[in-house]
């Protein structure tokens, strides 16, 4: 019977110990992150994607729009570096490149481009 209990117990302990050592973009951390638009336009299109990816995928605000003022939140997929844009209603875009989303809790667009913080 203990034999058993150690054939069943090994599997889980191998399992742990393999994630103790995974790469740091692999552990949890909390991703989520307001989006604050201290600027005088309104913001058409929001992105946020791993830095990892050629390129942007997904505007964020979907068919939203946010008037200056306001703020929304969101939350990455996974802990790693990522690049951020917003598209503002005249079409002028600000980027931020590689951003340690663990480590920040907002992201603020001003006259002057976007900053996180």
């Amino acid at each position: 019977m203990l034999r058993r209990l150690a054939l069943a117990i090994a599997p889980a302990a191998a399992l742990l110990a393999a994630s103790a050592l995974a790469p740091a973009h692999a552990q949890r951390c909390d991703t989520r992150f307001d989006f604050v638009n201290q600027s005088s336009r309104t913001v058409n299109e929001f992105y946020f994607d791993r830095s990892s990816r050629p390129d942007f995928t997904r505007d964020e605000l979907g068919q939203n729009v946010l008037p200056p003022g306001r703020q929304m939140r969101f939350a990455a997929m996974y802990s790693e570096p990522y690049d951020i844009r917003a598209v503002l209603d005249n079409g002028r875009r600000f980027d931020l490149y590689r951003i340690n989303i663990c480590s920040i809790t907002r992201v603020v667009l001003t006259d002057q481009g976007l900053s996180a913080k």
